[in-house]
């Protein structure tokens, strides 16, 4: 994916998306002996980055294949997203989602005016009915992070931040099925000066952390953690860019994420998800490596159920 990619994609989403704040925090900065600078993705439209590469995958489709739709699984963000963006679009999106998923998130993507197929809450059962509405009804996939024009969608969080801070030493974002921190590191490759792109995983879903390491796509026999937008894996078209341009994977443990989202809480005064905590439980986790230097964090999405707070 080239420079030129990223600015076009970013221009042709920008009217369907909000250009997020970033905020600081001195005490964030005391605490960690850098400078921080919080890119809140809580903030956007249906409360996550995942509006981003949603939007810009279908403004992707031609014409014909507009007209047949988009179907995806997700529990979560991207269900919402890809009912928003193809609802501002005028394409009707089908949403494959476990039959356990919160009623809450339910209610989200029917607010969106996506059309919900339930099925069993496993990988396999998920893909079988996606598959099968792509081959009875011509709609398009959507996969959530592991396709290109996801992939470049999101990217563009990370292209404002350098935007604004073109001399950020660092960018952090939590790792789930990749599509973030990919992207991520395509916009520091071609945006940033020298700048590294580091992510944060639980420990109870490593994979991505396990993958590097050993080369090939790993996966997670269970992932108990709370950071539920993590419980996925990488995939063919973010995992050769993760292993080019991230220079490293911090794990963090359940205690570590809790402890994190509820100092952003109490401290910043935001509401953030699970998912984007882990991203500074790493960096709190290892601050020793940043001191004195200035640290981009992409909060990924502040969805969360608070009638099941963890603190």
């Amino acid at each position: 994916m080239t420079k030129e990619q990223l600015i076009a994609c970013h221009k042709r989403i920008l009217p369907y998306i909000h250009k997020t704040p970033i905020l600081t925090s001195r005490l964030v900065n005391e605490l960690v002996g850098a400078e921080l600078y919080f890119k809140c993705e809580n903030f956007q439209k249906t409360g996550a980055y995942k509006m981003r590469g949603a939007t810009n995958a279908i403004m992707q489709l031609t014409a014909a294949q507009k007209d047949k739709g988009v179907v995806t699984h997700s529990s979560g963000n991207f269900a919402q997203a890809l009912s928003l963006a193809a609802q501002s679009l005028g394409v009707k999106a089908t949403i494959i989602m476990p039959s356990n998923s919160p009623q809450v998130k339910k209610n989200a993507v029917i607010g969106y005016g996506g059309t919900i197929l339930e099925c069993e809450p496993t990988i396999e059962a998920r893909q079988g009915l996606a598959d099968h509405i792509v081959h009875t009804t011509g709609a398009t996939f959507v996969h959530p992070s592991n396709d290109p024009e996801v992939i470049l969608g999101q990217s563009t969080s990370c292209m404002e931040l350098l935007e604004a801070y073109p001399d950020l030493d660092t960018v952090f974002c939590p790792v789930g099925g990749g599509g973030l921190i990919a992207g991520s590191a395509l916009a520091a490759h071609y945006f940033g000066n020298n700048c590294k792109v580091f992510g944060g995983e639980p420990l109870e879903a490593d994979d991505a952390y396990r993958s590097l390491l050993s080369g090939k796509i790993e996966t997670n026999t269970s992932a108990n953690t709370i950071a539920d937008g993590l419980r996925t894996q990488l995939g063919t078209h973010n995992f050769p860019i993760i292993q080019k341009h991230v220079t490293e994977i911090i794990r963090v443990s359940e205690t570590d994420i809790v402890q994190a989202m509820q100092f952003i809480w109490e401290r910043m005064k935001i509401i953030i998800e699970p998912s984007s905590a882990v991203a500074f439980a790493a960096i709190l986790k290892d601050k020793h490596k940043f001191e004195n230097t200035k640290i981009g964090l992409i909060i990924s999405g502040g969805n969360v159920d608070i009638t099941r707070l963890p603190f």
